[in-house]
């Protein structure tokens, strides 16, 4: 079973410090760390689709974290537009995976932060697991140049996004051998009222 403290930490990252939310399982099946959505919009490691990523994991009995990109809450540095943001994540990963050993490891993302853990994932020598992504930005970031993906991914995603284009998402994702679209009906980009419904997605994803 995991703790459902988190604990706040604090590491140096590539551009300044990196604030971070940590919940430990005590024999954790997996190492989880979650990208939030853009940082010039409002997105931080509270948001409600990141917390319902969290939740979904904690509840699998991995250890999780979740953490602020450069510029966001007390993490240091300023946006770069996901490049350096890409590096963030890198940067938690090797600690975490270094302070929290454990047999898998977990990348999600939602929105900028699905491109950011998608990037991430090609980019690790030990690929991820999992990658789960909700309403990745394929549009705004050059998602499509990391085509292949080096591992499978599951993509979450409302019919009705009003953020994401969700015809660009299918467009692009469904068909593909390394990704499974998971479709969601009449639902929005923040999955309003939907949230119970894709923690339960997610769960079957990385069961």
């Amino acid at each position: 079973m995991s703790s459902k403290l988190e604990e706040r930490h604090t590491i140096e990252g590539p551009a300044g410090a990196l604030e971070m939310l940590v919940t430990r399982a005590e024999n954790p099946v997996a190492l989880a760390v979650i990208c939030h959505p853009h940082p010039l919009h409002g997105g931080s490691m509270t948001n409600k689709v990141v917390h319902t990523l969290m939740r979904a994991a904690r509840d699998m009995g991995a250890s999780v974290v979740r953490f602020n990109f450069r510029g966001v809450g007390r993490s240091g540095g300023e946006h770069d537009a996901g490049r350096g943001e890409i590096d963030d994540c890198l940067a938690v990963i090797d600690w975490a995976r270094q302070e929290m050993p454990a047999p898998a490891l977990w990348v999600k993302g939602f929105s900028f932060g699905g491109y950011i853990a998608a990037a991430a994932a090609n980019r690790l020598s030990s690929s991820p697991d999992r990658l789960v992504l909700v309403a990745p930005s394929v549009e705004r970031l050059p998602f499509a140049a990391l085509l292949p993906l080096k591992v499978s991914a599951t993509v979450m995603m409302g019919e009705a996004d009003d953020v994401v284009a969700s015809a660009a998402v299918f467009d692009l994702l469904e068909g593909r051998e390394d990704v499974d679209v998971v479709r969601f009906a009449e639902t929005g980009h923040f999955f309003h009222g939907r949230l119970v419904e894709l923690k339960d997605a997610v769960e079957r994803s990385l069961a």
